[in-house]
């Protein structure tokens, strides 16, 4: 009986170090930023290259777990911050130029954590 409290402490441990972890996505801000590279074009007012449809359907088949999503979603909010110029209108019209389905606007006051299906 001590031996199954001492392992049921083990595995409950283990979870609570582990959870955080798994909860952040895998999906890094690196990679999510390289794939929209080439649409940062088109969001600050130039046309949209074929290379971004390209991108951002990548980036949407990368992310197929609700951590990756909101890790997606956080990380272009956060990307965003950093373009100069940037012209939201042209962010909000990407997933229909690109024939794609985001369930957020693409926007600053997006809240990351209520979107979790595409």
């Amino acid at each position: 009986m001590a031996a199954m409290l001492k392992l049921t402490c083990v595995v409950l441990a283990c979870m609570v170090v582990v959870a955080p972890y798994a909860a952040e996505g895998a999906i890094s801000c690196g990679t999510v930023v390289s794939k929209v590279t080439p649409c940062i074009p088109y969001l600050q007012g130039a046309a949209l290259q074929p290379n971004c449809c390209a991108g951002l359907k990548s980036l949407l088949a990368a992310t197929k777990t609700t951590p990756d999503r909101q890790a997606a979603c956080n990380c272009l909010k956060s990307a965003a911050r950093s373009i100069p110029g940037i012209n939201y209108g042209n962010a909000a019209s990407l997933p229909g130029k690109c024939a794609v389905s985001v369930p957020y606007k693409l926007a600053p006051s997006t809240d990351c954590t209520k979107y979790i299906q595409w």
